[in-house]
């Protein structure tokens, strides 16, 4: 019998650190991949958030419409009616006004939800504006005012159901942290009532500024944050890093086989 020499019957092994490296390889490009993704989505974002602060710049300061009527309430949208400038006329139902916690720029307190029907019907909650923890002790029965028939203009938003954040409001016990139209009402016995309500402006509340005791008005903050551009950049640069990274590595890798 010929004798096999033992080394034939060895195979090729592959080094185990050329395994580990090409993970490292892998894992180094999907990271660089999702960088790199994650950069370009945050430019995207960027171009449609100053898309919208445009729009809602227009709306803001567009001539004021008639609000949108019961026939249209299934198609207002924040897309595309948030902030639109628009007019009311109807007689304020004050016996079914609600307070909703608020912070504003002048202090904590309250906004004052006012249900206004409409000529025909229509049922439409305004946000007469900002009052004090002590206007009419804490309560929301304090009549404002005016009575009768009144046109109210302001900015249309959408209802904010539910409740704040770990704040849920309390139907029962009348305590309110949003502005949750449908919840106010079937609280206070509406009915069927629009999908928005409306921030009243200075004109239509003036309260204090023109020295009266009702709630005041055109306070609405917009504010849209636009941090896209630094999230850009610091995804494209831990991208960049990455390839940094990978070039150390390869060359600290070729070292070593040239010695």
């Amino acid at each position: 019998m010929s004798r096999i020499d033992a080394s034939d019957e060895k195979t090729p092994r592959r080094p185990r650190g050329v395994f580990v490296m090409g993970l490292l390889a892998l894992f180094g490009v999907a990271l660089f991949v999702g960088f790199l993704a994650l950069g370009t989505w945050q430019v995207h974002r960027r171009a449609w958030k100053h898309e919208l602060i445009a729009r809602v710049d227009a709306r803001v300061h567009a001539e004021a419409v008639d609000a949108p009527r019961k026939g249209q309430w299934p198609v207002v949208s924040a897309a595309n009616d948030e902030y639109r400038r628009v007019r009311l006329t109807g007689t304020f139902l004050e016996d079914k006004s609600v307070r909703v916690r608020a912070s504003t720029e002048l202090g904590m307190g309250s906004w004052l939800l006012t249900p206004m029907r409409r000529k025909n019907g229509d049922i439409v909650i305004v946000n007469r504006g900002f009052v004090s923890p002590t206007w009419c002790a804490g309560k929301a029965t304090c009549a404002v005012g005016p009575d009768g028939e009144t046109v109210v203009s302001g900015l249309l938003r959408i209802s904010e159901p539910k409740g704040a954040f770990l704040q849920a409001n309390e139907p029962a016990n009348d305590r309110w942290f949003s502005r949750d139209v449908a919840a106010i009402a079937a609280a206070k016995g509406l009915g069927d009532a629009a999908p928005y309500f409306i921030d009243a402006d200075a004109a239509s509340s003036p309260g204090k500024g023109e020295g009266n005791e009702g709630p005041v008005g055109g306070l609405t903050v917009i504010a849209f944050p636009d941090n896209h551009l630094q999230y850009a950049i610091t995804w494209y640069a831990l991208a960049g890093m990455t390839l940094v990274g990978a070039w150390i590595v390869w060359r600290d890798q070729r070292r070593r086989r040239k010695a």
